[in-house]
């Protein structure tokens, strides 16, 4: 009787066991349905707007930064890059983070100092998830160009949205992580 109950104990302690063992890997799950990428986006050409004001907020899921132009905005670009350089001269803009984001509207600047909350910062950053800083680098020949300082290089977004009035707005999302919680693939 007592070696029956030791092999039945047995027996159920490989079985569960087995079931621990065998549970199943974690599937592909973008963060907060995100299928969102790192590589370079854009539009070519020149918009014949400038640029007035720069701004960003938080979000559940992702951080954002928006440019706003007063006229159509018809060429950008946004993408990676190991240094941020200073439009015109190339000298290297220090921006803090883990990864830099070159964002540029190929529009002139109205010239403003309200524009910067600190010493060639754009946007007080302080409480945010992903963003690090938002740096200017300048504006030479209509091209302005800032840097984005975020924690990683994470997924992004980007896109041109019409208004208010006659304006445009350059939008760019940088998503806090690449997978949802518990998940490893997305």
């Amino acid at each position: 009787m007592r070696r029956r109950l030791l092999i039945l104990m047995s027996v159920l302690s490989l079985l569960l066991t087995g079931t621990v063992i065998t549970a199943p890997a974690a599937t592909a799950h973008p963060y907060c349905g995100q299928v969102w990428g790192s590589l370079a986006k854009g539009a070519p050409g020149m918009s014949a707007g400038q640029l007035f004001d720069v701004r960003a907020g938080r979000h559940p899921c992702f951080d954002r930064l928006v440019l706003d132009i007063d006229a159509p905005l018809t060429g950008w670009s946004v993408r990676y890059v190991d240094q941020v350089v200073m439009d015109g001269s190339g000298a290297v803009v220090p921006v803090r983070g883990g990864a830099r984001l070159e964002v540029v509207a190929r529009v002139g600047v109205i010239p403003t100092d309200a524009f910067f909350v600190g010493p060639g910062t754009l946007v007080d950053t302080t409480g945010y998830t992903t963003f690090r800083h938002v740096a200017w680098a300048g504006s030479f020949e209509g091209v302005t160009t800032i840097g984005l300082g975020v924690r990683a290089r994470l997924p992004f977004r980007t896109f041109v949205l019409a208004g208010p009035g006659t304006g445009s707005r350059l939008v760019v999302d940088v998503g806090h992580r690449w997978c949802a919680p518990g998940h490893v693939v997305c």
